[in-house]
């Protein structure tokens, strides 16, 4: 349980709220690639931190991230003419480049030029294992580009999506991070259906509810979840990266060692946007990306132009009783759906005041603590965790995994192999 003001503290991220003070010294996704398909397309509205931004891609192929509002009479840039390496605001002619510099003034005569007093907002960009990723904080502080072992896999051997949570960011973190209620909430109750979802004799689900435990590491923390199976421990390695992202075991389609995660990066106060990734660790093509969003369900026809659900909380769900009793636990399609579902309910923003947690909290709360203590130490003017890759206790290297050892064994050693990376 939080008071009220740590919960604000940890949810708001707008300009200058303590979360969103921390949020800005990370680098974050701020859309897909994809989006901006070639030199001089139509631009694309961001929502990112509170703030209103557009995206474009200039004739030269770089991709600028600017203020919505043009400077001038604050008319929205969305509308604007992506041409000749800027883009022009229709209202005035008023253009920009990707820097946010002014390059051109159509309605004011020469003798009154004064483009270099006129500055747009404007963020850093990068574009990196398809995604227009950005850096929102001071300029002094700017960190290196993200290492994810994700973002080094040949483009074949990655699979990238993104989909719109109407919710505050943390409770879909905390969804992510909270390992016991996979089988639970993900479980389908006949083997032989094909809705996505945890088959039935999968170990955890046929074994006891997880004992949790965290390890606390310079980008954030690993947390293990230990059951007893029939058959001795069955145990899951997860990863917690400071601010947003989870690791965790990938789905396995086609026999390949499969690694995935989440990064649920605020839009706003009451909306996010969850990037959905997951990858070979080999190197190797996927067998089939389809198949992955079909799991999530985020796939062909799952998703509308703004990357909304089609299952969504006004329609309920889509949720269908009939195989609420027969097939999966939900009756709702697609694992991330699910989790939107359960998630969404809570509220635009939980209050943390009125829950009560457990010892299957345990991650959640270790979260919280380390969120909490993010942001004092930006207060403080300090370096929070995550901000870089530390080679060999860095978040580079950080994988997920699971095993299976005798009740006897130490499962330790074969877990961490696995999750320590290459």
């Amino acid at each position: 349980m939080l008071t009220s003001e740590e919960n604000e503290a940890i949810t708001r991220v707008g300009p200058g709220t303590p979360m969103g003070v921390l949020m800005r010294r990370y680098w974050m996704p701020a859309l897909l690639s994809e989006e901006l398909p070639a030199p001089d397309c139509p631009p694309v509205r961001v929502r990112l931190l509170g703030e209103n931004l557009v995206a474009f891609r200039d004739t030269n192929g770089r991709v600028g991230l600017v203020d919505e509002a043009c400077p001038h009479r604050r008319a929205s840039l969305w509308f604007g003419r992506n041409e000749e390496c800027g883009l022009r605001c229709v209202f005035h002619g008023w253009k920009f480049d990707v820097d946010g510099r002014c390059v051109d003034l159509m309605n004011e005569p020469d003798e009154f030029d004064f483009r270099d007093k006129v500055r747009l907002k404007a963020y850093p960009t990068l574009e990196l294992a398809g995604l227009v990723w950005t850096y929102m904080g001071p300029s002094d502080a700017q960190p290196p580009a993200p290492t994810f072992e994700w973002t080094k896999v040949p483009d074949e051997a990655r699979h990238v999506n993104k989909t719109w949570q109407e919710c505050n960011w943390l409770q879909g973190l905390e969804g992510g991070i909270d390992t016991s209620h996979a089988p639970i909430l993900h479980r389908r109750i006949r083997k032989d259906t094909d809705l996505p979802g945890v088959p039935p004799d999968a170990p955890f689900v046929t074994g006891k509810p997880p004992r949790l435990e965290v390890e606390v590491t310079d980008y954030g923390y690993r947390y293990y979840g230990v059951r007893e199976v029939r058959d001795g421990l069955y145990v899951r390695g997860y990863q917690f990266i400071m601010p947003f992202t989870q690791i965790r075991p990938g789905t396995d389609f086609g026999g390949q060692s499969l690694v995935a995660g989440h990064m649920w990066v605020p839009m706003d106060d009451e909306n996010c946007m969850v990037y959905n990734w997951e990858y070979s660790t080999t190197g190797e093509a996927m067998a089939d990306p389809e198949l992955v969003a079909r799991e999530l369900g985020t796939g062909h026809g799952e998703l509308d132009g703004l990357y909304r659900k089609t299952r969504n909380r006004a329609n309920d769900y889509l949720i269908d009783r009939d195989a609420q009793r027969t097939e999966t636990f939900t009756g709702i399609f697609g694992v991330n759906v699910q989790d939107h579902a359960v998630q969404e309910s809570m509220g635009p923003i939980m209050d943390r005041t009125r829950e009560y947690l457990g010892p299957a909290d345990k991650a959640i709360i270790a979260a919280r603590r380390l969120l909490l203590e993010g942001t004092q130490v930006v207060a403080d003017g300090g370096e929070p965790k995550g901000i870089a890759d530390k080679g060999q206790t860095g978040y580079g290297r950080a994988r997920a995994g699971a095993v299976t050892v005798p009740a006897a064994t130490d499962w330790r050693g074969p877990l961490l192999a696995e999750m320590n990376g290459h």
